[in-house]
């Protein structure tokens, strides 16, 4: 899992799951003219509103953000994991609304009907976290400003030209990582042997490295819509090439692909 691929929205709705949990821990409801709340429950002394509010919710804020964080989407009964946590969290959030104006299910603790229970600290603020986490969840795909890049990509310490060897580590496509036994790995397919001059670059375009500020597809050379790799958050990769407002990219296992989106990129 890539925690940085997760998004701001991500960050929210992992916000929202907090306070829910500790909303939990409060009282489910309040009594007019008590002030002592020693003997009133806790959200996980009613059974649905643990099933139906606090583990829906966390439930949900899990998949939102493990299916955001996993290279490819993930699918349960035809649909993503993102979308069953979204579910999760408006079902949530359904579930905290109704039990705002009911938290007692219409009787008190004799079995009659009362006017002087409420909803207590506790149900008050899941209602606040359940409705702030659907909100993200939805609104995520939906707002660019919800779909920026949760931690910023860490830039190189010098950018590298197009056939040096850059170092080694996370993020250089064609880096050369050392295998069991201190034996150096074959080069990733294209990349130059050492020693061997650097291709020249095509008219006046100069290679360089790049990160994407939220996850894109990569598309084949070729024009098929199927793309070949999705290029994460927090890596960097090496632009060998530009198509008009495209760019040729290549990964970290030698793969090359077409970058149709370029926007907000972070070069190297």
């Amino acid at each position: 899992m890539n925690i940085r691929s997760l998004t701001r929205g991500d960050g929210v709705v992992i916000g929202a799951a907090v306070l829910l949990f500790i909303a939990s821990f409060l009282d489910l409801y309040s009594i007019d003219g008590v002030s002592d709340s020693a003997d009133i429950p806790n959200l996980w002394d009613s059974g649905p509103v643990v099933l139906g509010i606090v583990l829906a919710g966390i439930l949900g804020a899990a998949l939102v953000v493990v299916a955001r964080g996993l290279p490819q989407p993930r699918k349960v009964a035809g649909l993503d994991l993102g979308q069953f946590g979204t579910a999760f969290t408006v079902f949530a959030a359904w579930c905290a609304l109704g039990n705002i104006f009911d938290p007692t299910g219409g009787f008190d603790g004799e079995g009659g009907f009362s006017d002087d229970i409420g909803a207590g600290t506790g149900l008050i603020l899941a209602l606040v976290g359940t409705l702030v986490m659907a909100a993200a969840a939805v609104a995520t795909p939906l707002v660019p400003a919800l779909k920026g890049a949760l931690l910023p990509a860490a830039r190189p310490a010098a950018p590298q030209p197009y056939g040096a060897q850059p170092p080694s580590g996370y993020g250089y496509p064609g880096a050369q990582q050392a295998s069991f036994g201190g034996q150096p790995q074959q080069p990733y397919p294209g990349q130059p042997q050492p020693g061997q001059p650097a291709p020249a670059p095509a008219g006046d375009f100069s290679p360089f490295w790049f990160a994407v500020p939220v996850p894109r597809p990569l598309f084949p050379e070729d024009g098929s819509p199927t793309p070949i790799a999705e290029l994460a958050p927090g890596t960097w990769y090496l632009a060998v090439e530009q198509r008009g407002p495209a760019l040729v990219a290549q990964t970290q296992d030698g793969r090359r692909g077409v970058l149709q989106d370029t926007s907000g990129i972070q070069r190297g």
